[in-house]
């Protein structure tokens, strides 16, 4: 299991919308630099600065077939995390019956001073 601080340390790591790309486009196969390039729009040193970034963290690793460096993802829980990301939610959770805003019922828990 995860430490904390790996967990905090994955998201830290994830959040940041070209290496959300990275990471979509990676949950549907092998990806080499060039691409990245293509439907990210940056320049080809900006596209490995957050791949290295991804791959110093465990998220992501290589190997090279000729000249190519082909990108895959690691870590199994990034699949997840894109998936969680890309649902659509169309409520918000309900108030709690003790809020102030339905004016409903009591604290459950102790009232602390």
């Amino acid at each position: 299991m995860r430490s904390i601080g790996k967990r905090i340390e994955l998201l830290k790591v994830v959040a940041h919308p070209v290496r959300i790309k990275i990471l979509e486009e990676l949950t549907k196969g092998v990806k080499c630099v060039s691409d990245f390039e293509e439907f990210l729009e940056i320049s080809q040193p900006n596209v490995s600065q957050h791949l290295s970034l991804l791959r110093r963290f465990g998220v992501i690793d290589y190997y090279v077939d000729g000249r190519l460096r082909c990108y895959f993802l690691k870590d199994p829980i990034v699949p997840d995390i894109i998936k969680l990301l890309n649902r659509d939610y169309y409520e918000e959770l309900p108030a709690p019956a003790c809020c102030p805003v339905t004016k409903k019922g009591k604290y459950p828990g102790q009232k602390r001073r």
